[in-house]
Parts: C-alpha cells; structure tokens; sequence
C-alpha cells in the first residue's frame, strides 16, 4: 500500500498547507494558534485507510461561519441571545491587544471592558462570516482524489501479485 499511503499523504500535506496559506491570506490568523494547530494524520487500519483533519475548535466557526441574530450567513452554527461568556471576552481581550486596538477618551487610554462589550455584541448581531479557508482546499483536491487512489492502488496491487508470484517461483 505504499504508493496509496504516498497519495493520501500527499493529499493531506497539500491541503493543510494550503488551508493555513488561507488564513494568512485573509488575515484571520491574529496568534498564529489556529494556523499551527491544523493537522492531518493517514491511520491505516487492518481493513482500511482514513485521513483525518483537526485544529483548534474554534477553527469550525472560522471556516463555516456562525449566524448571527439579526444577520444570517447560511451557517450551520448560530449565536443565541445573552450575555457572551468569560472565554469570549478573554479570547476579544488578547485579540484587541494584538490588533492594537486601544479605546480611548479625550487622549487617554480607558478601560477595554466596555469596548470588548461592543465587539461581543457586533459578533453576536452579525457573526461571522464563512471563510471556508479549510473546505475549499479539502474539496478542490478531494475531488481528484478517486482517479489518482485507482492509479496508486492499482501500482501496488500489480506489485503485490509480481511478488507473490515472485515467492512462488522460488519455492518451486
């Protein structure tokens, strides 16, 4: 199966590569820690060959996009009314420091808790808007995917059988 597991692993490289060239090209990397968490991992198993994808939680709400309560994107997430959560106003806290956004009044700097309100509040009208930086990369290769498999499976298969009667030949 090597030269199938060479596919898929290529597959997977090309799309995280190109999932995190995305958030870098849409500006929606602020920390970096979505952008190194993105990860891919071929298992093989006894019976089969998955890939598998992961990355920070809050990767999903960046890709999808979340509803909002008076702006709707077509997402599968939705805000729902209240007050937003202490992790919320934590994550806006260290988003408004790295962006440089210091609220001030007459000149001087004043307190981010009212301005980290007023971003919360604008998050939860209007959401947040899908960026796809992850789906679009998986579906442009994943659709080319099946024709290359058949090749790569089909080398190996031809390998295989060469061998197998390869072995068989000595024996005799």
């Amino acid at each position: 199966m090597s030269e199938t597991l060479k596919k898929l692993q290529e597959f997977r490289d090309t799309v995280v590569k190109e999932a995190r060239a995305n958030l870098l090209r849409m500006n929606k990397n602020s920390s970096g820690k979505l952008s190194k968490s993105i990860q891919g991992e071929v298992k093989q198993m006894p019976n089969s060959i998955g890939v598998y994808f992961e990355m920070e939680a809050y990767g999903n709400f960046q890709d999808q996009g979340v509803n909002g309560i008076k702006v709707k994107h077509g997402a599968p997430y939705s805000f729902r009314k209240g007050i937003p959560s202490r992790e919320m106003l934590a994550s806006l806290d260290k988003w408004i420091v790295k962006k440089g956004l210091a609220p001030r009044s007459k000149g001087k700097f004043t307190s981010r808790t009212g301005f980290k309100f007023a971003v919360a509040k604008s998050i939860f009208n209007k959401g947040i808007k899908p960026s796809l930086f992850f789906t679009k990369p998986f579906q442009e290769h994943y659709k080319t995917l099946p024709d290359e498999l058949i090749q790569k499976y089909g080398l190996d298969a031809e390998k295989d059988v060469l061998q197998i009667l390869d072995e068989n030949l000595k024996t005799r």
